[in-house]
């Protein structure tokens, strides 16, 4: 039962964001006397890079978080089809299809059709796409390397692996939550 299932931190781990740690008791349970403790964990993670860095994102260059995602996903991969950018985001076909729009008007990413299917565009950075690009990589990166910084080389090594582990297992979690209840 989902109910009786232990936080993995039982025990000593338990222990650790009560000494030292500036986190408020609210954040310790939901972190550390959770059943569900690694969701939670996991996005109180991503939530600690995302909101700074689309913030700052966001206020140097006017994006929103999805225009961003597109610029990103287009400056990593030259050519890239906007399905491809939905699936490898999370976020609705609309919601990128509008940030492409808007990453157009603004010159920052250009399209070209499909040679073979006339349907697809691949989306390229234009110059002031790659500037934007090419700034933000080392402020993401460090910020990555900060929050990275807990861990021995080794522990990074491990827990990539792991990760990548969990992400190539995820088609199996494609479960509709309406359909439990």
């Amino acid at each position: 039962m989902r109910g009786e299932r232990l936080p993995l931190a039982a025990g000593p781990v338990a222990a650790l964001p009560r000494e030292g740690m500036a986190l408020d008791p609210l954040t310790i349970v939901k972190l550390w006397e959770n059943p569900c403790w690694f969701s939670f964990r996991i996005n109180y993670l991503s939530n600690h890079f995302n909101v700074p860095v689309y913030g700052y994102i966001e206020r140097r260059y006017g994006l929103l978080r999805p225009e961003f995602v597109v610029l990103f996903s287009t400056g990593l991969n030259e050519g890239v089809a906007a399905t491809s950018i939905v699936a490898s985001s999370g976020f609705p076909k609309n919601t990128i299809s509008r940030a492409i729009q808007k990453l157009l008007r603004r010159k920052i990413v250009k399209r070209a059709a499909d040679a073979d299917d006339g349907r697809r565009f691949h989306l390229r950075l234009t110059k002031l796409g790659r500037q934007i690009f090419d700034e933000m990589m080392p402020l993401m990166c460090a910020r990555e390397d900060t929050m990275l910084a807990a861990l021995s080389p080794a522990e990074q090594k491990t827990l990539s692996n792991l990760l990548a582990k969990m992400v190539m297992h995820s088609p199996a979690w494609q479960i509709d939550i309406q359909e439990e209840g």
